[in-house]
């Protein structure tokens, strides 16, 4: 560099030196600023996303109980008493109306017409001034053919035994032929009734008894 002092040359290679690292350290920052806002801005989309997501599912679910309809048995006071197919998620109140509505001796303070149903459940309606037996409750499958909550084999009706787990149409029909040619002596015989395995028999054995 002609014209300029070496002094003077070291001081301008400082300045420019000192622009330079000036400039790159401003164009670092700008860059670590500008990739934390695209990672919040990915963080926000991902949990918009997420939330889409689980209320898609959810969505799912419901959709998918409404296609979705359970058996319960409603007996005691209601014009008309049974075993109804009904939508999952419906209340008692709802099986009531399917019955024919409450009948007038009804007692509507010892039940709870808002509460939800379940499927193989069983419902029993009181009537006012009924004493209601130990073995008899007024949510389960107990009824006046039962044992300590459990179904006679040899006496229960249909619908009864339609409130076993597992026990359909077929079957229910199959243990009442079964029992009018040789009535059981013991609960093990019912499965000697086609259909009837060691596996259902597990699942029942609990809710039956022999008389």
């Amino acid at each position: 560099m002609k014209g300029f002092t070496k002094g003077e040359q070291m001081t301008i290679l400082v300045i420019v030196l000192l622009v330079v690292i000036i400039f790159s350290f401003k164009f670092f920052i700008k860059e670590i600023i500008g990739n934390r806002e695209e990672i919040v801005e990915i963080d926000k989309n991902f949990i918009v996303t997420n939330d889409i997501i689980e209320d898609d599912i959810k969505g799912g679910r419901e959709i998918e109980d409404e296609g979705k309809t359970i058996m319960v048995h409603i007996s005691g006071a209601v014009n008309n008493p049974g075993v109804l197919e009904i939508q999952l998620g419906k209340r008692l109140i709802d099986a009531v109306q399917i019955c024919g509505g409450l009948s007038d001796d009804a007692d509507v303070d010892r039940i709870n017409l808002a509460k939800k149903l379940a499927d193989e459940e069983k419902v029993y309606i009181p009537r006012i001034g009924e004493e209601i037996a130990e073995n008899m409750s007024l949510v389960s499958g107990a009824s006046s053919e039962t044992d300590s909550g459990k179904i006679n084999i040899n006496t229960c009706s249909k619908a009864e035994l339609l409130l076993l787990p597992g026990i359909g149409d077929v079957l229910a029909d199959r243990i009442i032929e079964y029992r009018e040619e040789t009535p059981f002596k013991r609960i093990e015989d019912i499965k000697n009734v086609s259909g009837i395995g060691e596996k259902k028999f597990e699942s029942i054995k609990e809710l039956i008894v022999v008389k």
